[in-house]
């Protein structure tokens, strides 16, 4: 590899915050308040340690897992993430594209900067819809039914954002979709030439599965409409399978179970919404230990490594996904970033799992 090559997820953030605009960038690296609940969770992530084991034949290793009894080449795949094509125009479909290569589910944000049914497509069906519940719910529902009758089977309801979590960093910067472009905005994006010239070349993104929907969203839109009857009429809607994604308590968890979802997503949202949220990587074991081995949980926030995801499926995940450093990685080098980070993280996996006497991650 070349120089500026990606060797880790730190190479594709220090690559791209160089990149990108510095309104795009802390909105892609953002937190809510003070940051500090990013900092507890990676604290939380870093102070677990694996157990190495020695002198085991783990030459032949295997990162293929299933998922939903379906099988999947990696362990972790794509966390639905809005707005991605702010960090490269096509950022989608690289993405998509990556879940169809890995046979990796793909998660395809309600406010994803590409159609849905473009999107599923790319990913040769690698793909799961995720769902805000907004204002009255008339638009959530419609968009539930489109994503069913394009062929998505499996639908994760995202619960933790009743209100979108203040982003200080993204204030400062006057961060809105659609974007305004007032004097601050141009001198950013002047001193960012590549960036803004390549973005200007193929259009600005948008939020497009709401250009055919006949009404805008509104990202800030108050969320907190959103009940226990709520997520009763969409397990009767919804025939496929359905993760309810943002879970940070035993009780929740439990109460989940109960009402018929078929996983959970131990999350705090990349500590985007509650700052004072506890570290979702503790949690994830909590509720592991309350729900017994069998029920599918899966886990996402803060995953930097191939260690971090073995760590993660230490604590009970039974799948990861990852967020904010696969933009980086495009932000940085485009798809060739994407296939760098990507390898490096498989890599990183592997190797831990060679220390730690593993050759598949079957519990």
């Amino acid at each position: 590899m070349g120089a500026g090559a990606i060797h880790s997820a730190e190479d594709a953030r220090r690559l791209a915050r160089r990149r990108l605009p510095w309104m795009v960038f802390d909105y892609i690296d953002g937190a809510a308040g003070q940051e500090t609940g990013v900092a507890r969770n990676r604290a939380a992530l870093g102070g677990i340690a694996l157990r190495p084991r020695i002198l085991r034949d783990v030459s032949q290793r295997s990162l293929a897992t299933h998922v939903f009894g379906a099988e999947a080449d990696r362990p972790f795949g794509i966390a639905p993430m809005g707005m991605c094509n702010l960090a490269a125009p096509g950022a989608d479909l690289m993405l998509a594209r990556l879940a169809a290569r890995y046979r990796v589910p793909h998660g395809v944000s309600t406010v994803a900067s590409t159609p849905l049914e473009e999107i599923i497509e790319t990913a040769e069906g690698y793909a799961w819809f995720q769902l805000y519940f907004s204002g009255d719910g008339s638009g959530t529902f419609k968009l539930a039914e489109r994503a069913r009758a394009v062929g998505y089977h499996t639908l994760v309801l995202t619960v933790d954002v009743p209100e979108v979590g203040r982003r200080p960093r993204e204030l400062r910067h006057g961060f809105t979709m659609p974007f305004r472009i007032g004097p601050q905005q141009f001198i950013d994006f002047a001193l960012h030439p590549r960036w803004s010239l390549t973005t200007l070349l193929k259009g600005k993104p948008v939020m497009a599965n709401f250009e055919m929907e006949g009404y805008e969203f509104d990202r800030t839109q108050s969320r907190a409409r959103a009940t226990w009857d709520t997520l009763a009429r969409l397990r009767d809607l919804w025939p496929g399978k359905l993760v309810v994604k943002g879970v940070l308590d035993v009780e929740d968890a439990r109460a989940l179970v109960s009402a018929g979802v078929d996983a959970i997503q131990v999350s705090s949202h990349g500590a985007r919404q509650l700052e004072a949220a506890p570290a979702p990587i503790e949690m994830l074991a909590k509720i592991r230990a309350d729900l017994g081995p069998k029920f599918p949980v899966f886990y996402d926030s803060g995953l930097r490594s191939g260690e971090d995801v073995l760590k993660a499926i230490t604590m009970g995940a039974d799948f990861v996904f990852l967020g904010r450093i696969l933009q980086y990685a495009i932000a940085a080098r485009g798809e060739t970033g994407l296939a760098q980070l990507w390898h490096a993280i498989s890599e990183e996996l592997s190797i831990a799992m060679a220390q730690t006497g593993r050759v598949s991650l079957n519990h």
